[in-house]
């Protein structure tokens, strides 16, 4: 028999049994990949996120053991007010046992109750459990992911020192300075832009006050953000951001990287992107790598990535199960509880 729960607030022993389901899980699925931290682990499930909430599941077998584990992030900005993001993990010796199937039929149930009409997840690696699960479900592939891996100390940072006339770099770590907000949040809108397949991803709007809140949302966690950003008489033109998670002693992750359409053309992208790995090389010599993702067909920035040195790593599926929206509508996957 399995319980599904909710969890309203997380205790140290689920924080600690989701950290142990969601370790083995990528472990039996990208076995080559370093796996979350407990301090990283909770602090996701704690704390709070930009723009969204979480609703949070264990499922529990006889005895107590947890044995799989859901999350389903819930948009709340206008634009992105329909969309629902899950996060779903069963431990390898409880697969093909109608735990996933459970999870996320109560997963589904609650985004319809939240009226929203996508749910998104990612898969891992082609022909893997993830792909197949989706499949069986009813998800369809709305995008396909390059993940790349850069090693710091064979990088080629030489396009940090292009001269750009009438530009200049300018960096910082944490919140933006204030005389710099406007000018960020105008920049971090060409992220709108990206590609993004057949997902319905939406849109999202950035003010002086939303990159302040996406700064104290890492910092809540612990983690360290690094931005550096190419600068036009007072216009930001472009910038790339850097996140070194908590307790983390290797890798870092790659945030957002922009352009404004404006000044596309001029290599800013390849520009800050090269400052930044000096910068990790000055600042934070343990970090050996970074990985990055990037849509298939993403080519402008998947041509500066090679350039830099990123290798491909892995390969990553977005799945899209569309939700009814019609009052009274339901979708075919349909808790256990309630079937």
């Amino acid at each position: 028999m399995i319980r599904i729960a909710p969890v309203s607030r997380v205790s140290a022993e689920q924080s600690a049994a989701w950290h142990t389901v969601v370790v083995a899980s990528l472990a039996g699925d990208l076995p080559d990949e370093p796996g979350p931290t407990p301090k990283q682990v909770h602090a996701q499930l704690t704390a709070a996120g930009l723009d969204s909430r979480r609703l949070l599941w264990l499922a529990t077998e006889t005895g107590g053991a947890v044995v799989g584990v859901a999350g389903l992030r819930l948009f709340t900005s206008p634009g992105q007010d329909h969309l629902a993001e899950l996060e779903l993990h069963v431990h390898p010796d409880r697969r093909r046992s109608g735990v996933g199937s459970q999870l996320l039929a109560t997963a589904v149930f609650a985004a319809e109750v939240e009226q929203r009409r996508s749910l998104l997840t990612a898969a891992a690696a082609d022909g893997g459990p993830g792909d197949a699960f989706c499949a069986a479900h009813g998800f369809r592939r709305v995008l396909t992911l390059d993940h790349l891996l850069l090693d710091i100390a064979r990088a080629d940072d030489a396009a940090a020192d292009t001269e750009h006339p009438g530009y200049e770099l300018t960096g910082w770590t944490g919140t933006v300075s204030d005389d710099l907000a406007d000018a960020f949040a105008a920049a971090k809108n060409a992220m709108n832009d990206m590609p993004t397949g057949d997902m319905d991803y939406g849109s999202q709007a950035w003010t002086a006050d939303r990159v302040r809140a996406m700064a104290k949302v890492l910092a809540d966690r612990g983690d360290t953000l690094l931005t550096i950003a190419a600068l036009r008489k007072g216009e930001m033109a472009g910038y790339t951001e850097i996140v070194i998670r908590a307790g983390e002693t290797r890798r870092a992750l790659q945030y957002d990287t922009a352009v404004v359409p404006a000044h596309r053309g001029h290599g800013l992208g390849l520009w800050v992107k090269a400052a930044m790995v000096r910068r990790l090389r000055a600042e934070h010599p343990g970090i050996a790598e970074i990985e990055t993702d990037n849509a298939q067909d993403n080519t402008h920035m998947l041509a500066v990535n090679r350039r830099l040195g990123f290798r491909s790593h892995r390969r990553s599926h977005e799945y899209q199960l569309d939700l009814p929206t019609t009052p009274g509508g339901t979708s075919k996957v349909i808790p256990s509880w309630i079937a």
